[in-house]
């Protein structure tokens, strides 16, 4: 079951801030984490964004306000393609748990732990039915997750963007609250294009931004979001998009993004320009915790209950 560890005290009334804790993981598609993490078993390399979530958690500032975790399954169960969707079932179901427990809260501000890029949709949608028109969206990310189930890659993360602007699966567009226009959505550090992409963004008009634009200034970003009229925005962290180079810290280790000062910048700058409702944080594969996982497994006294 999903758990609300609400501090006492406190309580979910409507216009809180939520921390949404949700470590899915199959949103990504087996052939590509067993490309981008060969070191472990796939079922292991699988669930990194388990234990990522977890050490979100412990290295985070605590939150004061209501803290809920969408319940998500470790088993194999739902992980067949369906509709050009790898994992389809199961994504979907845990989709409307995390809409459910949103709602219950209906919170003014959401930060999500994740968790594959996908669980962005749901708090993102709901900030969205909350904001309308005076909500936009940066997604900060290698790569602009704007794939459909005609795609050629089905990972259902790499649809995130897509989902939330009205496009991809008729099941998910179905359970979300709202979208987002794709003129107030930019994409901030991609440079991970598949050809496929190329043809959606054209068609949707969603605004995009290389590392490169914004090496030194963030103001072309800053420029597109005053144009916008948005006073509201709901940004989305891809670890991914830090430069590989510098270091490692998601599922495919990336060269060329936006180093991590450059990420605090951008970000700083946006705190700065328009209040931000949302906050997520995606794609932590903590490699070292999980080699260390391995290890310490079978070892004696550690396995009590």
């Amino acid at each position: 079951m999903s758990q609300d560890t609400t501090p006492a005290g406190t309580s979910p009334s409507p216009g809180g801030h939520l921390r949404l804790v949700w470590p899915q993981w199959q949103g990504a598609g087996a052939a590509v984490v067993e490309e981008c993490a060969p070191e472990f078993p796939l079922d292991v390399a699988r669930r990194g964004y388990t234990v990522g979530t977890k050490v979100l958690e412990a290295v985070l500032p605590p939150h004061d306000g209501p803290t809920a975790t969408v319940s998500v399954t470790l088993s194999d169960d739902g992980l067949e393609e369906r509709d050009g969707v790898e994992a389809k079932s199961i994504v979907v179901k845990q989709l409307m748990s995390a809409l459910q427990i949103i709602r219950g809260h209906d919170p003014a501000r959401i930060t999500t732990l994740g968790g594959e890029c996908a669980v962005s949709v749901a708090p993102f949608a709901e900030l969205a039915r909350r904001y309308g028109d005076d909500l936009a969206v940066i997604w900060i990310d290698s790569h602009p997750d704007i794939g459909t189930p005609d795609s050629a890659y089905k990972g259902y993360h790499a649809m995130a963007v897509a989902a939330l602007t009205g496009h991809g699966d008729a099941d998910v567009r179905e359970l979300l609250p709202a979208t987002v226009s794709p003129d107030r959505v930019a994409l901030v550090g991609v440079h991970q294009w598949a050809d496929d992409d190329f043809p959606n963004i054209a068609a949707w008009g969603i605004h995009s931004y290389s590392p490169d634009q914004l090496r030194t200034s963030t103001e072309p970003l800053l420029g597109w979001l005053g144009a916008t009229g948005c006073s509201r925005v709901a940004v989305h962290f891809d670890v991914d998009t830090i430069d590989s180079n510098e270091i490692g810290l998601g599922l495919g280790l990336v060269p060329g993004g936006l180093t991590s000062s450059e990420v605090r910048r951008v970000v700083a700058d946006i705190d700065r320009a328009a209040d931000v409702v949302g906050l997520t944080i995606a794609e932590f594969i903590p490699r070292q915790v999980m080699h260390l996982q391995r290890i310490l497994n079978g070892f004696p006294l550690l396995q009590d209950g």
